[in-house]
């Protein structure tokens, strides 16, 4: 006899913790596992309802009094450059991307160390080491790539991201780069680099993260056109940033558990003899 055996995600709540986008505010996540033969097919699915890898955690801000955490990515097809960001590209055409297999290098760590004690000297990430770099590196059940930035007449490592690549889609999950180049606007180069190997490999977006309305650290993410945000349950085309700044404002949010029922799962089934 043969049953088949619907499979879910157990989804936990992390405890509450100073927010590191929005002074006087407290975030919360909610998360679940992301293992198994399925992995792939779950991060599929949540990361089309604004959820976010890291390492073999799949999370989503679930802050009890806050939801400006809106997740973003970029609609290939709607995306137009602007002339700043034509100059950025031709700023930085000495690069050449170099996509590889999610494995931590001496450069790459050297390169992230430097970033963050220039730039989140004060983040969460601050005292990570040289074993905890590789873990978030090397440790995916699905399909990532490192994609380094390389400057042709030095070889010299300038930029690195961390990058999912999803069935409708490509996710940054972690960029860093060279911290005393300010001028080369290097993270904007990324993502404009990863918009055309989207759109030659035929995905029709880049997952961004959380733009945060109100967040200095987050602003930059409303300059490109084609935004879209996962708002109200679905995704929709930022048309004007403005419109969403009230997302930023304290509200009550939905019970965890009117959250985790709205949350629509792919079908994860197995089948035993």
């Amino acid at each position: 006899m043969r049953h088949t055996l619907p499979i879910a995600p157990q989804f936990y709540v992390t405890a509450p913790q100073p927010c590191p986008y929005l002074e006087g505010r407290m975030e919360r996540k909610l998360f679940t596992a992301l293992q198994g033969d399925n992995a792939e097919q779950l991060n599929n699915s949540l990361s089309q309802q604004g959820f976010r890898r890291s390492q073999n955690v799949l999370y989503r801000p679930s802050c009890a009094e806050c939801s400006a955490c809106l997740s973003a990515r970029i609609n290939v097809a709607q995306f137009k450059i602007t002339r700043s960001q034509k100059r950025t590209m031709k700023r930085n055409a000495h690069l050449n991307r170099r996509a590889t297999s999610p494995w931590a290098t001496e450069d790459q760590f050297a390169l992230f160390r430097r970033y963050l004690d220039t730039r989140h000297a004060d983040g969460g990430m601050a005292d990570m080491d040289v074993f905890e770099f590789a873990a978030m590196i090397e440790e995916t059940p699905i399909r990532s790539r490192v994609v380094e930035y390389v400057d042709r007449d030095t070889g010299g490592l300038t930029a690195a991201s961390l990058t999912d690549v999803l069935d409708d889609g490509l996710s940054m999950v972690y960029s860093f780069y060279a911290p005393d180049l300010p001028q080369q606007s290097l993270g904007t180069h990324m993502i404009l680099d990863h918009i055309d190997i989207a759109r030659e490999a035929g995905l029709p977006y880049v997952y961004l993260g959380y733009w945060v309305p109100g967040s200095s650290k987050m602003g930059y993410k409303a300059g490109f056109s084609g935004l879209e945000i996962y708002h109200g349950r679905k995704w929709q085309p930022m048309t004007d940033p403005a419109a969403f700044a009230s997302a930023a404002k304290t509200l009550t949010a939905d019970p965890i558990a009117e959250q985790v029922a709205n949350i629509q799962l792919p079908d994860r089934r197995i089948t035993k003899s």
